[in-house]
This record gives C-alpha cells, sequence and structure tokens, in this order.
C-alpha cells in the first residue's frame, strides 16, 4: 500500500490538515488512493477523517496523501485556526453590564 515508506515524502500533514482534490483522474492510483480521492470529491476531508474512512493508522494514510500531494491529485490546506482565549476582563465586562440591564 505505501511501497514499503513509513513516512510520507513530505511532513506537512497534521490531523486537521484539510485534503482538497485538484486533478481528478484516478485511474493510474491505486485502490486506497483512489478511495482517498472519492472521500475528498464531496469536498474537504481531514486526514484524520480520511483516516478513519479507510480505517487506516494515521501514519499510513500520510503516506498516501503524500503520494497524492506530489502526483498532483490534491492539495492541502491548514484546518481552522484556533480561536485565541477571549479577554477576561471584557467577559467581566459583559457579564456586569448584563447583570445591571436585568
Amino acid at each position: 500500500m505505501t511501497g514499503g515508506r513509513a513516512h510520507p515524502t513530505r511532513n506537512i500533514f497534521d490531523l486537521v490538515t484539510l485534503m482538497i482534490v485538484v486533478y481528478d483522474d484516478a485511474r493510474d492510483l491505486s485502490p486506497e488512493k483512489r478511495r482517498v480521492m472519492e472521500l475528498c470529491r464531496g469536498g474537504a476531508l481531514s486526514v484524520a477523517e480520511i483516516a478513519a474512512h479507510l480505517r487506516l493508522p494515521v501514519s499510513v494514510t500520510k503516506v498516501l496523501l503524500s503520494d497524492l500531494v506530489d502526483s498532483g491529485h490534491i492539495t492541502t490546506r491548514a484546518g481552522a485556526p484556533q480561536a485565541e482565549a477571549p479577554d477576561h476582563q471584557l467577559l467581566q465586562e459583559v457579564l456586569d453590564g448584563l447583570r445591571a440591564r436585568l
């Protein structure tokens, strides 16, 4: 499935990296890679979601995804950035204002 490789050719994937199909020709791909393409046709999926659908370890999935990125079949997009923690002082002022109105 991975050609004996244990690591992807690129280390650009984390669990929430999104995969998007850009070249939709899967004729010369292995069955596993064709399945990845089928999954991603419906919209962007994360590495974790793809691994779960394939029922494969994340490490194996990353190798497959890396091959597909190298061949130009899919591209990556960073997942949504983590939200910054709200300012505690601002939240307290909002709470005080709501309490004053009620």
